[in-house]
């Protein structure tokens, strides 16, 4: 460490109070650069191991005082070096060596051919850091995940429950915990900001990112999100309230490009647009300073462009002094037909980074070329980066970027301590929708034939954003998510506990005293989870829900149904047959809490966080089957 010091001591040859402008002036003869395809379009694909890691070379010269301000770090740079802060490429798609040709503010997580480990995934993301700290403008990068609900790409780590069950629990402390447990488990793997919460306020259950809503009440919303918020922040890592805003309040029909809802446009009240404003000040004011932008329009205008929203009332009336990020290549579907009109338009209507995962070479050229046109001023794109590299050094990547100083509290991914608290919320997360002649909890003793697609699959109670985009199944009797517990698991590891007998061989399940039904939805995300049907045996219906419903009903025992999916289903051809019925929600990798709540170990608390429709028909109406707030307790 002290020769560390020395280095950076000796290094530290920048005036920056002398040297802004006429940097500035010299890039004025070479502002026609463009990145070069060759290095910045080919996918990265993983390069040679050096023989020691980023970390344990540590001699990288930093460029700046300590003491240096955004504005005094934004006088020294150069047009080019400020249109690269802008810009996050995907990691797929930009490699080191672009890294640290240009010097880009961010990189988007992805998994195509990366080490998902804790410890690949942190050496991926310091080898970028030595190329920004070696590039022209020395500035550290900041790498950007979808750690949604746990830091889902990397293996073994836990995976929460998605935000519905978050809101089914409705557990301040707990969420508040599951924040700092995300943020421990991202800093092991040396990622430091999270596309995270959403915070859409999903009022359509046809949509298919409802699970990623902790509720229809904006109230709740907020009171979740700003938990989890703090719990990361406290926890070291930078939260992204998102998608700003009424992303979860589209009209149906209305999707963008062919999608049935999602990126579509919502038709709002002054009222209503309140209220879904109220939920970012909260945040705002708790400390978040990344926001990113909705795919979706507001009032027919794409929020991508909407200048009054993120300049006047985000930036302006909510006091916002960090940087707004754009999702993907969204900027591509604003009015402007073409992409430097659509670069020029976002960045005026306050978009500070753009998340290009390949287009960004593009995109660079076109802001260079938009400042010398005066199509951007030159203040506007100061204000960017100036918002940008403040948010970088308030989380601490300019003194300790290849963070050698960085708190840990597990050695791990994965830790027994992290899964408790998962566990926690699943048992909190589970409502109790029916419990005729008082069947739960289980019986001591009772023989149980477990059945149905969603009794023994990871992937189906992790859900989309899982691993994958779109997450998956398991297949092949291999579990997709490592180290999860499914609900099968979970009743065996409680069985000898309370004398139970678990049959899963349908030639045996005359025997059973109760049927255990475990059915659900295929995971799913974004628009793939738009569908006009809900019900358990339509196209997002998991494949063999219905051959195991009619099994269950066969039988003729008492029946507990568990759904497992990410909104509330139409049951009403099958309501009636079960005994019980409990709503999962998406559980994530600790199922054995299920286990907890059937047998009375755990008592059930969860309450719906969306009204339960009996058909589709009545959605957007007051005909609920099941009100919001709604859970029976034993």
């Amino acid at each position: 460490m002290q020769k560390r010091i020395l280095t950076i001591l000796l290094c530290l040859v920048l005036t920056l109070s002398l040297a802004g402008c006429g940097q500035e002036q010299q890039a004025a003869g070479n502002n026609d650069q463009t990145p070069d395809p060759v290095v910045t379009d080919s996918p990265a694909t993983p390069e040679p191991s050096p023989s020691t890691s980023p970390e344990e070379q540590g001699q990288i010269p930093l460029k700046y005082s300590p003491g240096a301000t955004p504005e005094e770090i934004v006088a020294s740079m150069t047009l080019e070096q400020k249109a690269a802060q802008m810009l996050q490429p995907a990691v797929y798609k930009a490699t080191h060596i672009a890294m640290k040709k240009y010097g880009y503010g961010s990189i988007l997580s992805s998994y195509s051919g990366l080490d998902r480990s804790a410890s690949g995934w942190k050496n991926t993301v310091l080898r970028y850091q030595e190329a920004a700290l070696s590039s022209e403008s020395g500035i550290p990068f900041i790498y950007g995940t979808d750690a949604v609900h746990g830091n889902q790409g990397c293996l073994g780590a836990v995976i929460f429950p998605h935000n519905i069950g978050i809101g089914a629990a409705n557990h301040e402390e707990l969420t508040y915990r599951m924040g700092l447990a995300v943020a421990e488990e991202m800093k092991l793997s040396g990622m430091l900001w999270n596309f995270s919460p959403c915070v859409a306020v999903a009022t359509e259950p046809r949509w298919g990112r409802t699970y990623e809503s902790y509720s229809s009440d904006p109230e709740l919303v907020s009171k979740l999100s700003t938990a989890y918020s703090k719990g990361l922040i406290d926890g070291g890592v930078l939260p992204c309230a998102k998608h700003f805003f009424a992303d979860g309040n589209i009209d149906y029909g209305t999707g963008e490009g062919g999608y049935l809802i999602d990126r579509g446009d919502a038709s709002l009240s002054d009222s209503e647009i309140q209220a879904l404003l109220d939920v970012y000040r909260n945040l705002v004011d708790a400390g978040v300073k990344t926001v990113m932008i909705s795919h979706s329009s507001v009032n027919g205008v794409k929020m991508h462009e909407h200048s009054y929203y993120i300049n006047d009332i985000l930036k302006g009336e909510m006091g916002f002094d960090g940087f707004v990020v754009s999702d993907w290549e969204s900027i591509h579907n604003i009015s402007v037909p073409d992409l430097k009109g659509q670069v020029v338009t976002a960045i005026n209507s306050g978009i500070d980074m753009l998340m290009e995962p390949q287009f960004y070479p593009d995109c660079y050229k076109y802001i260079i070329e938009a400042v010398k046109e005066g199509l951007i001023s030159q203040e506007r794109i100061d204000d960017a980066v100036t918002r940008i590299i403040r948010v970088k050094q308030e989380l601490g990547l300019f003194d300790d970027p290849m963070q050698e100083r960085l708190q840990m509290s597990y050695s791990d991914v994965g830790s027994a301590e992290v899964r408790d608290i998962a566990r926690q919320l699943v048992e909190k997360s589970l409502v109790l929708l029916k419990n005729d002649g008082d069947i739960l909890p289980i019986k001591p003793g009772s023989k149980i034939f477990v059945t149905g697609p969603a009794m023994n699959d990871t992937g189906v109670q992790c859900g989309g954003w899982t691993m994958e985009w779109q997450g998956y199944t398991d297949s092949n009797n291999k579990k997709f998510v490592e180290g999860a517990t499914t609900i099968l698991e979970g009743l065996y590891a409680i069985a000898d506990q309370y004398s139970l007998t678990i049959i899963t061989d349908e030639e045996q399940a005359s025997q059973a005293d109760l049927t255990i039904l475990c059915v659900g939805e295929i995971p799913y995300a974004e628009w793939e989870g738009d569908t006009p049907d809900l019900s358990l045996t339509g196209s997002h219906a998991l494949s063999g829900n219905k051959e195991a419903i009619e099994l269950a009903k066969s039988l003729n025992k008492p029946t507990v149904t568990l759904i497992v999916a990410g909104r509330n289903m139409i049951i009403e051809d099958y309501y009636d047959s079960w005994n019980a019925v409990v709503m999962c929600y998406l559980p994530g990798s600790e199922a054995d809490g299920i286990a907890n709540v059937l047998t009375g170990k755990v008592p059930f608390s969860g309450t719906l966080p969306m009204p339960w429709y009996k058909s589709v028909n009545d959605i957007g109406t007051g005909n609920y089957k099941f009100d919001i707030g709604y859970g029976l307790k034993y």
